[in-house]
């Protein structure tokens, strides 16, 4: 059994389980605080997401909303563990998803391109971002931590400036893509008639899947890979052994800003969200990202499962009953089990220190028996 529970897979397995088990069971405790009487009913609401619609064409649609907004979460989730796989603790992807998001939204909206020089142009905008934070670090050996809270902030004051002029005259939301640029909205490739015609599933989708694979290949399977998580560990060694190890702090973090851009372009080239150039909070989106890359064992395949279970509870949460709950009872579930992903490693890490005490404990009997038998003889 142990020799199981030793295995990688196993214990994140088991440990995002149980933070999910907790989540749940303090937001439950939360509810019936509130209010008993649909306590019950609305955690269960938050569980079943779409399942809770009457009809089965309805349900599909709604299931198709969780998956357009599981893409670009997904995106953060893979910006942060990169980064995170080579010693670096990317906070700033929920700048780098800002910048994505206008990048896509001015060279749509205001200068009229189509679908894929959109994506590009959000792709190398992020990774010039978070190229910023690689240099600072590199060459100025400023923790990315601070340069990236700091860098989140710049980020979405300025877009929101930029976003000012491709915004609606009486709203602070920018134009509908689906009118207005219609040609920078990512194709559906017959996706949307898998999910009863739903104009909103596109390509992001199973792009976010295949880009998951590639980020999981890039880092086992290559030499880049290897340097990249060499340098992360103990870059003077890496340095030593003839490693850029410069060059790989501004690669990660580069790569890590082009995926978190990334997913803003998925969210916003659907036209499934309009921008509002007067929010002063950058999106939760970002931050979502780094419970799903915990919560998936900091494993690009794990962050397709753990990004999907995250927003199904934050969609989830819409289906509670809002005249026994205020409107933010559901932002309020779903940050509480989103909080207790965080804690996956540290359940890990917990796992193996009983395991190495059990084991020692089983040494120490067995050397205490087989002296036992000595002295006998």
């Amino acid at each position: 059994m142990k020799n199981v529970l030793k295995k990688p897979v196993v214990q994140t397995l088991i440990a995002s389980l149980i933070c999910i088990v907790l989540g749940l069971l303090i937001g439950y405790i939360v509810l019936l605080f509130i209010n008993p009487s649909g306590a019950g009913e609305a955690i269960v609401a938050v569980v079943k997401n779409f399942l809770n619609s009457s009809r089965a064409n309805l349900r599909l649609k709604n299931f198709g909303n969780t998956l357009v907004k599981t893409a670009p979460l997904l995106m953060c989730s893979l910006s942060v563990l990169f980064a995170y796989k080579v010693g670096l603790f990317n906070i700033g992807v929920a700048g780098q998803f800002v910048v994505g998001s206008c990048a896509c939204l001015i060279s749509s909206l205001g200068w009229g391109w189509s679908w894929l020089p959109c994506l590009l142009f959000a792709f190398a905008v992020g990774a010039a971002y978070g190229a910023i934070v690689g240099l600072l670090k590199a060459y100025c050996n400023v923790n990315e931590v601070i340069s990236g809270i700091m860098l989140n902030w710049i980020g979405l004051y300025t877009s929101n400036m930029i976003l000012n002029a491709v915004k609606e005259p009486t709203s602070p939301y920018t134009l509908h893509m689906a009118s207005d640029a219609p040609q920078a909205i990512l194709p559906s490739a017959g996706l949307n008639e898998l999910f009863n015609g739903n104009k909103y599933v596109t390509i992001a989708i199973p792009l976010a899947i295949v880009l998951a694979i590639i980020i999981m290949v890039l880092l086992d399977k290559t030499k880049l890979g290897y340097e990249l998580k060499a340098t992360g560990n103990n870059k003077n060694a890496a340095k030593y052994a003839g490693m850029a190890e410069k060059r790989n702090i501004i690669l990660t973090l580069a790569i890590a800003g082009a995926l978190a851009a990334l997913g803003g372009a998925f969210l916003y080239q659907t036209d499934y969200e309009q921008w509002s150039v007067t929010q002063s909070s950058v999106p939760g989106m970002g931050f979502n990202g780094i419970a799903a890359a915990f919560l998936g064992g900091l494993h690009p395949i794990g962050a397709i499962f753990s990004s999907y279970f995250i927003q199904h509870i934050t969609n989830g949460g819409a289906y509670v009953d809002l005249t026994k709950y205020s409107s933010q009872i559901s932002d309020l579930i779903s940050s509480i089990i989103i909080y207790l992903c965080g804690f996956v490693l540290f359940i890990k890490f917990a796992m193996n220190n009983w395991i190495r005490k059990s084991e020692e404990k089983q040494a120490q009997k067995t050397a205490a028996g087989n002296g036992k038998g000595g002295d006998g003889k």
